[in-house]
C-alpha cells in the first residue's frame, strides 16, 4: 500500500510501443510516477526488488516467462498490487482471469483497434488508484479460503423475486466464493461486475462450471428466471425491465457512469423502479461509490439491502459509500451474505 503522495508504477510488457504509450499517458496524472518499465519478467524482477513499486501493470503473454508464472513467484516473495493488461483474445481473457485467482487485483483491456487509448487510460487510472489501496495478502487469503462458505441445499422456490448484485475491485474472487453456494432453484439473479468486454463471457463461462445454477453472459431480452444468473456484458450497461408478468434484461450502451460501463447504478435504479419490494440488493467489494445511491433507492422502494463489511472487503469503497448513505439494511461479512439474502428472498 502506498506511503507517499505519489503512486509508483512498474510496467511489464514485451511490446515497446505499449510500454511507451502507457508510460506517456500515465505520467500525465500528477499523482502517478512510472518508475520503471521492463520487457519481460526477468528484467522486471530485479527492477522491482530495487525500486519497490506500489502497483504493477503486467502483460500475460511474454517471452522467456509468462505473466502468470511471474505473478505466482512475485506473490510468494514480494506481493505487489497487480493489474493485468491483456488482449481481448480468448486465450488472453482466460489467462487474465486465472491471474486474478492467483492474486491480481483487476484486469484492463490492452489498447487496440476495438479499444482506443482514449478509452483505456481513464479506466486504467481509476483501477490503479483502487489497486494502490488493496491489501494483497488479504486478497490472496480470500482466494485460498473455502471452509467458511457453506452451500445452501434447501430453498423454497419463489416467483417474481429478484436478486441483484454489484461488485468491482476484488469482486471476481468474491463472486467465485459465494455463487457456488446458491441453491439450484435460486431466484433470478443479475450481476454487474466491473469487467471489460471479452472477459465477462469468459468469467460467466467459468462460473457456470463451478455453480449448480446456470450462469451466462446476459443478452438483450433474456428472461430473469429461477435457477439462472445473468452477468452484465463488459462495455454494456444492464437494466431490469418488467413486461407484464415477467422480468427481462435490457442491454445497451450509453456513457460510462462512475467511469464504468457496465455500472451498478443503472441495474439498481431500474430494479428499484421495476421490482420494488420484490427485490434484494447486494453491494460487494469495490473502489468508488458506484451503486451506493442505487442501493438506497432500492431500499426506499421497499427492497431489502445488504452491503459487504469492511473486514472482508478487498476495497471498502462501494459498500462503504452505501453504508454512509444508510442504504444497507444489513452489513455482513462475505460468508454471511448469501444465507441472509436467501432468507430475505423466501
Amino acid at each position: 500500500m502506498i506511503l507517499s503522495n505519489k503512486t509508483n508504477i512498474m510496467i511489464v510488457d514485451d511490446s515497446a510501443l505499449v510500454r511507451r504509450v502507457l508510460s506517456k499517458e500515465l505520467m500525465k496524472c500528477p499523482n502517478f510516477e512510472v518508475i520503471g518499465t521492463a520487457p519481460d519478467p526477468y528484467v522486471a524482477r530485479d527492477m522491482i526488488a530495487k525500486k519497490k513499486p506500489d502497483v504493477m501493470l503486467l502483460d500475460i503473454e511474454m517471452p522467456r516467462m509468462d505473466g502468470i508464472t511471474f505473478l505466482r513467484k512475485m506473490m510468494q516473495s514480494l506481493p505487489i498490487p497487480t493489474i493485468i493488461v491483456s488482449s481481448l483474445a480468448q486465450q488472453g481473457s482466460t489467462l487474465a482471469l486465472e491471474a486474478m485467482r492467483c492474486g491480481a487485483v483487476d484486469v484492463v483491456t490492452k489498447p487496440c483497434e476495438a479499444y482506443s487509448i482514449e478509452e483505456v487510460i481513464p479506466l486504467l487510472i481509476e483501477k490503479i488508484k483502487a489497486a494502490a489501496l488493496v491489501d494483497v495478502k488479504k486478497l490472496q487469503k480470500q482466494a485460498a479460503t473455502t471452509s467458511a462458505f457453506a452451500k445452501i441445499t434447501s430453498f423454497t422456490a419463489t416467483t417474481n423475486r429478484i436478486l441483484v448484485i454489484g461488485s468491482s475491485t476484488g469482486g471476481t474472487v468474491a463472486l467465485e466464493k459465494i455463487l457456488p453456494t446458491f441453491p439450484r432453484n435460486c431466484p433470478g439473479t443479475l450481476i454487474v461486475q466491473h469487467i471489460p468486454a471479452g472477459f465477462s463471457k469468459t468469467f460467466a463461462d467459468r462460473l457456470n462450471t463451478i455453480c449448480d445454477v446456470h450462469v451466462k453472459e446476459a443478452q438483450n431480452g433474456d428472461s430473469v428466471v429461477n435457477g439462472q444468473i445473468l452477468i452484465a456484458p463488459g462495455n454494456y450497461h444492464m437494466w431490469l425491465k418488467r413486461d407484464g408478468g415477467r422480468y427481462e434484461v435490457s442491454i445497451g450502451g450509453g456513457e460510462p457512469l462512475h467511469y464504468q460501463r457496465p455500472c451498478v447504478e443503472h441495474l439498481f435504479n431500474s430494479t428499484a423502479e421495476q421490482a420494488g419490494k420484490s427485490a434484494v440488493g447486494i453491494i460487494l467489494t469495490g473502489m468508488g461509490s458506484d451503486g451506493a445511491q442505487g442501493l438506497l433507492n432500492m431500499r426506499n422502494a421497499g427492497a431489502r439491502t445488504i452491503a459487504q463489511d469492511e473486514a472482508s472487503s478487498v476495497v471498502w469503497g462501494m459498500p462503504g459509500s452505501a453504508v454512509k448513505l444508510n442504504a444497507a439494511e444489513f452489513v455482513l461479512p462475505l460468508d454471511k451474505i448469501v444465507p441472509k439474502a436467501m432468507e430475505l428472498l423466501r
